[in-house]
C-alpha cells in the first residue's frame, strides 16, 4: 500500500497534477473502441445463448425425471 503524504495539496496543485497525469494517458483510437464494444456485445450475446441452452437442458432433464417419479 502506498504511503500517504502528510501534507495535502491545495486545490490548484491538485488540478495541475490531475492534468499532468491525464496528459500521460494513451487514449484508444475510435476504431479500437468500436471494435472492442462490438466484441463485448457479441460475447455477451453468446454467453446469454449458452446459459439459455444450459437452462433449457436442465429444465427438460428435471421435467423428465419428475415425470418418471410422479
Amino acid at each position: 500500500m502506498a504511503k500517504a503524504n502528510s501534507t495535502k495539496a491545495n486545490p490548484l496543485q491538485f488540478i495541475q497534477q490531475v492534468r499532468s497525469e491525464v496528459s500521460k494517458v494513451v487514449w484508444p483510437a475510435r476504431r479500437e473502441v468500436v471494435l472492442t464494444t462490438i466484441m463485448v456485445f457479441v460475447m455477451a450475446a453468446l454467453t446469454a445463448v449458452f446459459f439459455f441452452l444450459v437452462d433449457l437442458a436442465i429444465r427438460f432433464g428435471l421435467q423428465g425425471l419428475l415425470d418418471l417419479v410422479g
